[in-house]
């Protein structure tokens, strides 16, 4: 028996080999790794010189293995070919083809040459595109198995809401499609097989409240929509997990769940109280859209004629969020309140589900003044599949989509796209992309472009918007490290029957 160098329990397979082999071994100074069976004078040497690599790697010599079976094999295709020849005066062995060990200089030989004829120019060769519609959504499929795909707004709570009443004991979210009016309904894009075959990693689900609520029920509805999603996804919850943070969407994505938050939608859901937006935020809100059509007491909103922008209590109401670590949107804002806001919050903001004016004047989609002050922000803008926000009429395809997406990376860049389809929000859809279960289709079109790389399409899918939230939980933090404290701006009370006189 032989002990191996260094330490280590006596190598009995040793007596099983050839003698020459043996005694090869056992007198070689050389680090070779002779075909598996290693070298025990020389474990302690970190590795073998490398003459003829397959491909690059990091494998270095294992130190003091108990078992010949782990040893790493020369010819072993995930290692590098080890440098075989050696020879010393103590071999018995004669410069002859005869030997075992000399066996390990042929091959090594042999492969050495495929590997100079073959694999060198395919190293060097041109990468070579998925060609065919299969093969490009194979890669994305792989893709968004490694990184999630994040949807910026889907508006199936206010479905719920619509069809029945907030009401989940009888609701089969795997079914829903089957069952009225869900069936036939132009507003209904979403249940689990569909987000499944989306390959979705992670959605924000829209807490959404009609402006006709301002200063009536507005907090109370808001607070409804909160628990259903919570709800609903606690009664799905095989397949969804409510996150908070960045770092709950990537782990619920590694175990295979969908990755659920809150946004909500319309600052008139606040009834004019930061007391009520850190409410929201301790409930699980982790975006909240500014204005929607309507416009608050403090930010004009889209469809409205005033251009004012933000109040005072405004931009009190941004700060508050970038002191909680909440996500500023403002789809729906009008362009004053939009760059009001980008010039008071120093955290990264999203437009959630919006599209690019040039291509579509829709007061919801973003100009390219806007798109540049994106860019210089650090934020995103989630294209959406509205077919009136996407060629303002009732028809579109996924190719004028893309058209969006294009344009927007030209202008801002490509850190600065991401998705927000708005699906169960809307009623006309592109062709192409009906329903949730078609975002692959969509990132597939995209990798047929050779202008659009895999890196590309990962962060157009959802490491933009992840870039965005952790921008701003990095702004929190550190505004908590230097312990600024909560905003207590209020807005004069208004008078209205449905107000406190206490307020």
């Amino acid at each position: 028996m032989v002990t191996v160098a260094g330490g280590g329990r006596p190598h009995s397979w040793l007596s099983t080999l050839d003698p020459e082999l043996r005694q090869h071994i056992q007198n070689c100074p050389c680090p070779c790794n002779h075909m598996g069976y290693g070298n025990v004078l020389d474990y302690q040497i970190p590795h073998c010189a490398h003459e003829y690599p397959i491909r690059e790697t990091s494998f270095n010599v294992p130190q003091y293995y108990n078992d010949v079976r782990d040893y790493y094999h020369p010819y072993d295709y995930h290692g590098s070919i080890e440098s075989c020849s050696c020879s010393t005066s103590s071999d018995t062995s004669k410069t002859t083809f005869k030997g075992p060990w000399c066996i390990c200089i042929i091959i090594c030989v042999l492969i050495a040459t495929l590997t100079a004829g073959l694999g060198l120019p395919l190293a060097l060769g041109p990468h070579i595109p998925p060609q065919t519609s299969e093969q490009r959504l194979n890669v994305i499929k792989k893709l968004l198995k490694e990184q999630p795909l994040i949807d910026g707004h889907n508006d199936l709570p206010w479905n719920l809401r619509k069809f029945v009443h907030n009401k989940l004991f009888n609701l089969n979210l795997s079914s829903i499609s089957d069952r009225e009016p869900w069936a036939t309904s132009k507003w209904s894009h979403t249940d689990i097989p569909k987000l499944r075959a989306g390959l979705l990693g992670a959605q924000f689900w829209s807490a959404y409240v009609p402006c006709k609520a301002q200063h009536l029920d507005a907090v109370q509805v808001t607070l409804e929509q909160i628990d259903v999603i919570k709800r609903l996804v606690e009664f799905n919850s095989n397949h969804f997990s409510l996150v908070r943070s960045t770092r709950e969407i990537r782990s619920v994505h590694k175990e295979g769940r969908i990755a659920s938050l809150i946004g909500v939608e319309g600052g008139h859901a606040l009834g004019n109280s930061l007391a009520v937006l850190r409410t929201f935020y301790s409930l699980g809100a982790r975006y909240l859209t500014i204005t929607h059509s309507c416009d608050t007491p403090w930010a004009t909103g889209t469809n409205t004629k005033t251009r004012d922008g933000l109040s005072e209590f405004g931009k009190s109401v941004i700060k508050e969020m970038n002191r909680l670590g909440m996500i500023i949107d403002l789809s729906h804002t009008s362009m004053t309140t939009a760059k009001a806001a980008l010039n008071i919050s120093r955290a990264p903001v999203i437009f959630s589900h919006s599209s690019a004016f040039s291509l579509c004047n829709s007061s919801r989609n973003v100009p390219d003044d806007v798109l540049k002050l994106i860019a210089h922000n650090g934020g995103v803008v989630m294209v959406n599949f509205y077919t009136y926000h996407v060629t303002c009429n009732e028809t579109a395809t996924i190719q004028d989509v893309i058209k969006h997406i294009n344009h927007i990376r030209t202008v801002a860049g490509i850190e600065h796209v991401g998705i927000g389809a708005g699906y169960d929000g809307i009623n006309m859809t592109p062709s192409g992309l009906e329903d949730v279960s078609k975002y692959p289709y969509l990132l597939a079109e995209l990798l047929a472009d050779p202008n659009w790389t895999e890196k590309d399409v990962v962060s157009l899918a959802g490491l933009n918007l992840l870039r965005v939230f952790e921008g701003v939980e990095e702004v929190r933090d550190k505004w908590k490290n230097e312990q600024v404290l909560p905003v207590e701006d209020e807005i004069p009370p208004m008078h209205n029957p449905c107000s406190s006189l206490y307020s």
